[in-house]
């Protein structure tokens, strides 16, 4: 099984940038399908932004696009996040998450499709 450790969260103005980091180990992160999702205050885990197994693909919420990347180093067996242009309603706990998959090309957008979670990081964006 894969372990996740997230990091980089904090707190920025709107407007600004933070970069998030996930660090796998155990496994390559290129046997998996992998996610970020966020969890504000009394709200649900939403998804972000997904990559398929091959990096090839990736899917982002309508709330982020063009805002947020998501980039895989399998070298490094690291996924990060980066993060422009925050607004106060990006303020969440981050999370990412991988899930063992067959296909090279898919994007999973639900979070009970994945198997291995990250402990969070918070981010927070003052207005």
């Amino acid at each position: 099984q894969v372990h996740l450790v997230e990091s980089g969260g904090g707190l920025v103005q709107a407007g600004g940038s933070l970069r998030l980091s996930c660090a796998a180990s155990g496994r390559s992160v290129s046997r998996y399908g992998m996610g970020w999702f966020r969890q504000a205050q009394g709200k649900e885990r939403e998804f972000v932004i997904g990559v398929s197994r091959s990096g090839g693909s990736t899917s982002s919420a309508d709330s982020v696009k063009g805002r947020f990347t998501l980039s895989k180093d399998n070298a490094k067996n690291t996924m990060y996040l980066q993060m422009n242009s925050l607004k106060p309603e990006d303020t969440a706990v981050y999370y990412c998450a991988a899930r063992s998959t067959a296909s090279y090309d898919s994007i999973w957008m639900f979070a009970a499709g994945y198997e291995y979670w990250g402990q969070g990081t918070q981010v927070t964006v003052s207005s």
